[in-house]
């Protein structure tokens, strides 16, 4: 049996074979690693000695060699349409957001990798902070955990308090490609999440290299961030297209989906339409011609405006248009409903800075089911 680290380990971010190597370490037969899995992730069990299928002997080790350490929630807000932001602090002081997306039976989570984001898309908030440093595996599934934890209802496994998870909140997931991993094989574990790896979505502005070792290394949705059809246009909007142009994102797209077993996936491609910049229908057709050999759906997502650039949201004909064309070549197109923009939660307004005066709310039974927030519920101070 080996002596324990001088610096406890969080197990909260562990990945199945990670916990897998720690039991052994410490002398213990492999199920342990289920056993301690399950306890944390499926009932969001924080403390060693409520682990009552344990050993005493084994508590008390774990006691003095390990933690389970999440991110602590600053500040929550919700929304009128029942969305639901939290700010979130990680080790250091710094911020993310987590946002959760209520849809009928359906509840989304959006989870942050990175504190601020180093791409600088000239039509995201989150870029015009700038980059601090990636997120620890434990900080990314911690996102998860505590959404989950507040959601469950009373004696409920929180495995089944989300539906879905997005790697679309602040930060470049494939630039932290090794906590990504660890975070992602956590969701889709049967003895943690269980989430479909078909729910559990990696948005990428297309890190060729990085789409190619998580190919290797795991198997979920995987989405790219296009909003430009030519290569000009895109070297505007998303300057990583000087580094990896259009042929070379789209080729590594390809190569994903063909190293998956399932052979009916495809790639999720989010194109954010911005009024007179990339909105025309000749920008419909240039994107439908580029997609061609693609298996692909299609999500616009109307830009959301903060006050950092001028960009402007197309009108409703103007998005429908472009919807329309690009139906009539064949495409599976959705336009992203506008959730959570009162409170700064919407595609492209995660922006993550510390708010001076923070409330605490403890209404979420009310989002588990799916509904806004009751009429009564405090208003959060909006961070923005």
């Amino acid at each position: 049996m080996s002596e324990c680290p001088e610096q406890k380990t969080n197990l909260l971010g562990l990945s199945p074979q990670a916990m897998r190597d720690f039991v052994t370490e410490l002398g213990e037969k492999p199920f342990r690693a289920q056993q301690l899995l399950k306890w944390i992730h499926q009932r969001g069990v924080e403390r060693f000695e409520d682990m009552t299928d344990l050993s005493k002997a084994l508590r008390a080790r774990l006691e003095h060699c390990a933690e389970i350490r999440a991110p602590e929630i600053v500040s929550e807000q919700a929304s009128a349409d029942g969305s639901y932001k939290w700010l979130v602090r990680v080790e250091g002081g710094s911020c993310v957001e987590t946002v959760l997306i209520p849809d009928g039976g359906r509840r989304t989570l959006c989870i942050s990798s990175q504190v601020g984001c180093a791409l600088d898309c000239s039509f995201c908030a989150t870029g015009k902070q700038g980059f601090q440093r990636d997120l620890s595996s434990a900080e990314i599934i911690g996102q998860v955990w505590l959404a989950s934890k507040a959601l469950a209802a009373d004696g409920e496994l929180i495995k089944t308090a989300l539906s879905n998870v997005v790697m679309m909140g602040m930060g470049e997931p494939l630039l932290n490609l090794d906590n990504t991993v660890s975070a992602v094989q956590l969701m889709m574990d049967d003895c943690c999440y269980g989430i479909s790896k078909r729910r559990v979505t990696v948005s990428t502005s297309g890190v060729v290299p990085a789409i190619d070792e998580l190919a290797r290394r795991s198997d979920p949705s995987l989405a790219l961030s296009l909003h430009a059809p030519t290569d000009a246009l895109r070297n505007q909007l998303v300057p990583l297209n000087k580094k990896y142009p259009l042929a070379e994102v789209l080729a590594a797209c390809q190569r994903y989906l063909a190293s998956m077993p399932d052979r009916k996936r495809r790639i999720t491609v989010e194109y954010t339409l911005i009024k007179d910049v990339n909105d025309s229908l000749e920008h419909a057709a240039q994107t439908a011609e580029l997609l061609r050999e693609l298996p692909c759906k299609i999500n616009l997502i109307p830009f959301n405006p903060f006050n950092l650039v001028d960009y402007q949201r197309p009108s409703n004909n103007g998005i429908n248009r472009f919807r329309q064309r690009l139906l009539e070549e064949g495409y599976t197109v959705t336009v992203r409903t506008t959730r959570g923009d009162d409170i700064a939660a919407a595609c492209g307004q995660l922006a993550g800075e510390v708010q001076d005066r923070t409330q605490r709310s403890a209404r979420y039974r009310r989002l588990a089911a799916g509904r806004p927030a009751s009429p009564d519920q405090p208003v959060i101070v909006r961070a923005s």
